[in-house]
């Protein structure tokens, strides 16, 4: 990772900008509350006219590096916080304005190289995938099960290993344990070599700890979450579940475990997977607040499996590492810095400012 100087320090507490009008010194900045969504962003300032956004920018951090790149990490996603992927450089516009404009100026993004950069130096996802293998599903459903899991690793993990992005593989029955059938790896071939080792053997206690499976792996989640995000990195994880019933153990409550989801951490996503008529839909739906299927047979789960993928996917690809290269110059100071996004009829917009200190040409 590149030495990076990080512009959001405690000079700056992104504040919303309300004036755009010329300052005598720096640019002006009034101070007010924040809109959460945006991040560590800002709503961008009225005298650029924009239209009402349908899509979120929200950044997550914001960098400098020298003689004058500025690398932007944000997450995009449409104003019911689904997860917009697969955006390039060209459907973004940057907007400057520095102490002597009265308003923003369009910065061309070909002159600026602009230009949407592998994100894996400051971001990482991770997926923790949880299989009822309690009885039902073992001696029923379990060669589906594993044809869709393996389905499931090969649509989330990227085609070629990239460190950034890593999996792991737990289960349960009725035991008061999640079981790892393995651990963290960047290693798509590692997974599928464990699902295809899954035996119809491997469980001692038929019952279903489905509660305890949902308050454990939030808690793995979030100390997976925590350790990725070490060294000024950006994470983010996603729990996806399967089973095929209701919670039998009762060791745990549905209240316990619907509050330690919704307690979570917000960079961790929930998905829920049912199969069969035994489900309680309702529960399975509040559990996996991001989002949940339901297949009705076991011929239908590789199906249910894909569109999770699929979802999973997008939330790890809605994440962007925007950079270009500004035309302002050390002297400059604090200038406001404006993004605007286009994807076919939907905009979104957000705002920030950097420090120019050190700014000079040569940047590429």
């Amino acid at each position: 990772m590149k030495s990076f100087s990080i512009v959001f320090t405690l000079i700056f507490s992104f504040t919303l900008v309300m004036s755009c009008g010329k300052a005598d010194g720096d640019v002006n900045f009034k101070l007010d509350d924040t809109d959460d969504s945006l991040g560590k962003g800002t709503t961008v300032d009225e005298c650029l006219g924009f239209g009402e956004s349908t899509l979120v920018l929200s950044i997550q951090e914001q960098y400098t590096t020298l003689p004058g790149k500025i690398s932007i990490l944000f997450k995009v996603s449409d104003t019911d916080g689904n997860p917009v992927s697969g955006l390039n450089a060209d459907q973004f516009t940057i907007y400057e304005q520095g102490r002597n404009d009265d308003c923003f100026n369009t910065i061309s993004t070909s002159e600026s190289q602009a230009r949407i950069s592998p994100n894996s130096q400051i971001f990482a996802t991770n997926t923790l995938l949880v299989l009822d293998l309690s009885n039902s599903v073992l001696s029923s459903s379990l060669e589906e099960l594993k044809t869709a899991s393996t389905s499931f690793v090969d649509n989330v993990m990227p085609a070629t290993t990239q460190p950034s992005y890593k999996m792991a593989i737990y289960w349960f029955d009725g035991e008061n344990e999640l079981h790892e059938l393995h651990e963290l790896t960047a290693s798509k071939d590692e997974l599928k070599e464990a699902i295809a080792g899954i035996s119809s053997d491997i469980s001692n206690d038929p019952s279903t700890d489905l509660y305890g499976a949902v308050i454990k792996s939030t808690d793995i989640a979030t100390q997976v979450l925590n350790a990725s995000t070490e060294d000024d990195k950006i994470g983010a994880a996603s729990v996806v579940i399967f089973t095929d019933g209701t919670d039998q153990a009762s060791r745990f409550t549905r209240v316990d475990a619907q509050k330690k989801v919704d307690e979570a951490n917000s960079n961790i996503t929930f998905f829920t997977i049912g199969l069969g008529s035994e489900i309680d839909t309702e529960v399975l739906s509040a559990l996996g607040k991001t989002h949940s299927v339901f297949a009705g047979n076991k011929e239908e789960l590789e199906t249910t499996f894909n569109e999770i993928s699929e979802r999973v996917s997008q939330q790890a690809n809605s994440f962007y590492l925007f950079e270009y290269c500004s035309p302002k110059r050390d002297g400059s100071g604090e200038n406001n810095l404006a993004i605007r996004l286009r994807d076919g009829s939907r905009e979104g917009a957000v705002q920030t400012k950097f420090n120019a200190t050190g700014f000079t040409g040569g940047c590429e």
